[in-house]
């Protein structure tokens, strides 16, 4: 038996207090698979240990929210018996060290936490951040983590409908990968993952258990230094062409009434699954390790226990219905065995050769897991900016603007993944959201993820307000009624008063945002300690929105209609707003100021308003004004259409000022607004093949060659 020294306690990541919060737990010193798995559950990736008092600031309760925070994934209303089930999760660190099967892996272990719920997944999304594009290896990163995610989503199936891809330095050394998950499901057919049911089977499903990702989550929650290559090992192995066979296996099962609960193995494996699904339902678990399905020799308790290798679930099933199920599993040529039983008590129990090997209470594995209130200070205000120039050539600005990496086209990224899959999309990549019919009506899903890092990092509060409401703006901008999100929160070292002041504050802002809109948080995932030697990422509060259109033969899109049309920027903000905009970065080489205020009760107004406008008819084309100011929404809403547009002379400011709550509309020739609840400025009209402003322009060939060239150019080669 091996002795439990200092140095293995801190190679499974537990501080000395810890440590002894394990043994008084057990009322004993833990054997090693004891520490082991005690070691991922307690893991930042598992327990959320530095967030969960945070976290519960976040409103999480709506008319349409069936099921909030604590399952495999949020699930919503969408209206006549269904639901929409999505979550959006990290992958990180693995993708740093291996970027094809981290991002893989990532997309697969999404999909099973939406089709574990009984959801069939209709669409894809993800929101990437990498550093600059010339950084050691960030190219090779950037093509694997992009053909990983395509190489996965395209196999299994399930469209990859949109996304976004930022870049800064601040990701050099850790990039993200978030990876999100759309389903559909009939309200009555929603699986959960409680046990329940004393003597009950405990079924185990999918692919072998090998030797990859063991340790993957305690990796997960540590940040990374000049040796990370070394952790190689812990990254998982992916095989989307089994995952899909586990998808129709398992909703085939659903369609009966076997199942109990279902789980499925994601971080941690087995482990995670098994102390979730006993712990939820207030029940023990015995299980025969034995009976585990391996696919490599002599494989032991703690590797069984702590591998992490992908497409696998657990399931209780209602006793008798073993045969049932094995033979849908069988026909999918996936393995089945049954591994344990429902137990009373509160123990996880674990059997190999006929010798207990662990026995373990559940409660402190779980609910009693350590949660700390870490010390935090806020991040200080940012001084107004008092020195910026005029633009000396506004076109030429424009152009620089629309090929720097943020705003560069990314079709090069999207054209790798097959959006159209499954004949349901009818946005593609590109616009304000993706939408996806809901199959067999008329109804239509609309989803985006949002994140604006630079402004979190300026100001963790506005930068969390800006987030949701940027994606509750972009579902508006489609036809959708905003419903609710997801978010993924990727910060540096909570250990670190600065970073966990960023947390709080991203989260403060969040709530804040979430609250005025109507807009919920149902689920979500938490990914700390994302830096290298110490230098952290920005924050970045990732957030994924779901919204629904009624009929999405009336959804909005953003291209021009036809020449004639009068152009309108409607919302209250003050458009001028250069601090931390992307004009200021790329054309002045500056980061600095405050980011633009968000007005919450403002936003409000304005979206309502265009969504009554979208309704009525009354507009044509629609955008929200984001990153690069107004200029560059009307950019890009002439380039999705080919039509020009002629517009009056503008300022700096008003060119590219990032003002919050604010949309470009066109309307119909001769249609004018008298009256309106919300200011609309006329700023010119569609027109002919160039892009004008005042006595400035730039024909839209140029603007393309510009915008799509941009990032195939700065990726060529390989690091």
């Amino acid at each position: 038996m091996t002795e439990i020294t200092p140095q293995i306690v801190a190679e499974h990541g537990f501080t000395p207090d810890e440590y002894d919060r394990v043994v008084a737990s057990m009322g004993r010193v833990p054997n090693m698979l004891e520490l082991g798995i005690f070691s991922v559950m307690w893991s930042e990736h598992c327990s959320y240990k530095s967030s969960r008092i945070h976290l519960a600031k976040l409103p999480t309760k709506g008319p349409h929210v069936i099921c909030g925070p604590g399952e495999n994934a949020g699930v919503i209303d969408i209206g006549d018996g269904d639901a929409a089930i999505f979550k959006m999760e990290s992958h990180n660190h693995p993708s740093f060290i291996e970027p094809y099967q981290g991002a893989a892996t990532g997309v697969g272990g999404i999909l099973r936490d939406v089709f574990t719920m009984g959801a069939r997944p209709v669409a894809n999304m993800n929101a990437l951040r990498f550093g600059e594009i010339d950084a050691p290896k960030m190219k090779h990163l950037i093509k694997g983590v992009v053909a990983g995610i395509g190489g996965y989503g395209n196999c299994v199936g399930v469209p990859t409908v949109g996304g976004e891809t930022n870049f800064h330095k601040a990701y050099n050394g850790n990039i993200i990968v978030n990876a999100m998950t759309v389903g559909i499901a009939k309200q009555n057919k929603i699986f959960y993952s409680a046990a329940a049911g004393i003597g009950n089977p405990v079924v185990y499903v999918g692919s072998k258990t090998g030797r990859d990702g063991i340790h993957g989550a305690t990796m997960a929650s540590a940040e990374f230094d000049d040796e990370s290559e070394d952790k190689r090992p812990t990254v998982q192995v992916g095989d989307p062409f089994t995952e899909k066979l586990l998808i129709e296996a398992c909703l085939e099962l659903m369609a009966s009434d076997a199942i109990v609960a279902i789980q499925d193995m994601g971080a941690a494996g087995l482990t995670s699954s098994s102390v979730e699904m006993a712990s939820k339902g207030g029940v023990g678990l015995r299980l025969d390790l034995d009976k585990v399905p391996v696919r490599e020799e002599r494989m032991t308790p703690y590797e069984m226990m702590l591998s992490e290798s992908q497409e696998r679930m657990l399931m209780v099933l209602k006793p008798g219905r073993e045969a049932f199920a094995e033979a849908i599993f069988r026909k999918w040529e996936l393995d089945f065995a049954v591994i344990g039983e429902v137990v009373e008590g509160g123990n996880l129990t674990l059997m190999f050769h006929g010798e207990k090997v662990g026995d373990i209470p559940l409660a402190p594995l779980a609910d009693a897991a350590p949660k700390y209130d870490r010390p935090w200070v806020p991040t200080p205000k940012r001084a107004p900016l008092t020195d910026v120039p005029e633009s000396a050539d506004i076109a030429a600005d424009l152009l620089t603007l629309m090929a720097c990496p943020d705003l560069a086209s990314k079709r090069w990224i999207w054209e790798q993944y097959d959006h159209m899959v499954g004949a349901d999309t009818v946005q593609r990549p590109g616009g304000d959201a993706a939408v996806v019919r809901v199959h067999g009506t008329t109804k239509a899903l609309a989803i985006t993820t949002d994140c604006t890092p630079r402004y979190c990092f300026a100001d963790p509060v506005e930068g969390g307000r800006q987030a949701v409401a940027e994606a509750w703006r972009n579902l508006i901008s489609v036809g959708a009624q905003p419903l609710a999100i997801t978010d993924c929160m990727n910060f540096g070292a909570p250990t670190r008063p600065e970073i966990m002041g960023q947390f709080v504050g991203c989260i403060e802002g969040m709530a804040e945002a979430c609250t005025a809109l109507d807009f919920p948080v149902v689920s979500g995932n938490v990914s700390l300690y994302n830096e290298t030697n110490g230098v952290g990422i920005l924050p970045t509060p990732a957030i994924g929105g779901v919204g629904v259109i009624a009929d999405y033969d009336r959804q909005m899109t953003l291209g021009f209609k036809q020449p004639g049309q009068a152009i309108y920027v409607l919302g209250e903000a003050d458009g001028d707003h250069l601090g931390q905009s992307l004009w200021l970065r790329e054309c002045q080489g500056r980061e600095d100021g405050p980011p633009p205020p968000v007005d919450l009760a403002a936003e409000r107004r304005a979206g309502d308003f265009i969504a009554r406008m979208i309704a009525d008819g009354a507009v044509t084309a629609v955008h929200d004004v984001a990153d690069g100011g107004v200029l560059v929404a009307v950019a890009e809403m002439a380039l999705a259409s080919g039509i020009g547009a002629s517009l009056d002379p503008m300022s700096t400011g008003a060119a590219f000022g990032e003002g919050q709550g604010r949309y470009v509309v066109t309307v119909q020739a001769g249609l004018t607004f008298l009256e309106t609840p919300v200011p609309m400025r006329r700023i010119g009209q569609t027109d002919g093949d160039a892009l004008a402003v005042g006595d400035a322009g730039l024909s839209l060939a140029a603007l393309r060659a510009a915008h799509e060239g941009a990032l195939p150019a700065l990726l060529k080669g390989e690091i």
